[in-house]
Formats: C-alpha cells, structure tokens, sequence
C-alpha cells in the first residue's frame, strides 16, 4: 500500500491504510519540530504542534475524499442520463481556511514586552505544522518531507550557526511575564 515517494499524490485510493500513512508521516514529520520547541521550552511544544498538524491533516483527507465523491458523482450522472455535467471542484479553498485559522492560533503564541516581542518563531513552527500536516493530508509526501527536513535544520543547526556570529538571537525570558531588564 505504500506509495512512492514522489507519486502523483491525486490517487483514488484514500483506504484506511492511505489514510493512516498521512497521519504517521504527519506525526513523525511534525513530532520532529514539536520535540525541538518543547527542548527550548517555548509555549507550544510537541503536543500543541501534533494537534494543529493532524487537524490540518484531517482536514485535508476530507477535502481529497469529497474531491472524489464528487468525481463519481459526475461519472454517475453522466452514465445515468448521458452527458457531461459540470461540477467545480476548489481544493485549495480549504488550504486557504486553514492558513487563516492557524494564523489567528499563532498570534496567540506572540508575547510583546517591553524589550520586545517573544512567540515569532512558535507562530511561524506552529503555521509551518499545518502546511506540513496539509501537505501529508493531501498524500504530497515530498512537499511534506521537504519542508518538515528544511524547518528542522533552520532551527537547529542554522540557529546554531549563528550563535557564532554577531547576529546572535535575543533568548525569550524563561518564565511567561518575565521581562528581560537592559542596564
């Protein structure tokens, strides 16, 4: 049942074992970034990163299985009385949804201080767990995998690249509240 990497990922079969495939490459893909923000004990860690990624997943495995029952319904119509009927289909209505919605979670992650602003990259992992989970829902395993492996090294070992450098990184305040005082 597995399907190669780099299939079209329009396939017809959306069984109980396509359908868990997503979700464990979701979980495993997204785990990954939700494991490295709950490490730097950042407000969403892997547990908050996991939910929005398989609800975003879930999501998109619906909008596949509407897709083809939409599809035979058509092919129904047209073998019950003989033409062609006309049925639009707007996949990326429910990417667009999604994107909206995660991005008013996020904003709930940014803490403003006085010192500044905390939360930015929380909100960009937690968006980025959606797009993931959309992409795996969707049966994109590249696309899924692609930007899961990319996000991982821009937070870890880039990040860490640059605490060697001068454009080093302002640390959150270790407790929520807190507040960083310049001298």
């Amino acid at each position: 049942m597995f399907l190669s990497f780099f299939e079209n990922f329009l396939s017809e079969d959306l069984g109980i074992l396509e359908i868990i495939l997503r979700m464990v490459l979701t979980a495993i893909f997204v785990g990954i970034i939700g494991l490295e923000r709950q490490m730097r004990h950042k407000i969403a860690g892997i547990t908050t990163h996991l939910m929005v990624a398989f609800g975003a997943a879930g999501i998109a495995i619906l909008q596949d299985a509407l897709y083809y029952d939409a599809l035979a319904t058509t092919q129904a119509v047209y073998e019950e009385v003989g033409y062609m009927v006309e049925i639009q289909i707007q996949r990326q209505r429910v990417i667009a949804q999604v994107v909206t919605g995660v991005g008013f979670l996020g904003a709930g992650t940014i803490l403003k201080t006085r010192n500044g602003i905390y939360g930015l990259t929380t909100a960009a992992t937690l968006w980025l767990s959606a797009m993931i989970g959309l992409a795996f829902g969707m049966g994109a395993y590249a696309i899924g995998a692609i930007m899961s492996i990319f996000s991982f090294i821009f937070l870890t070992l880039f990040r860490k690249i640059l605490q060697k450098t001068s454009l080093k990184h302002r640390e959150s305040p270790d407790i929520i509240g807190a507040q960083i005082v310049d001298e």
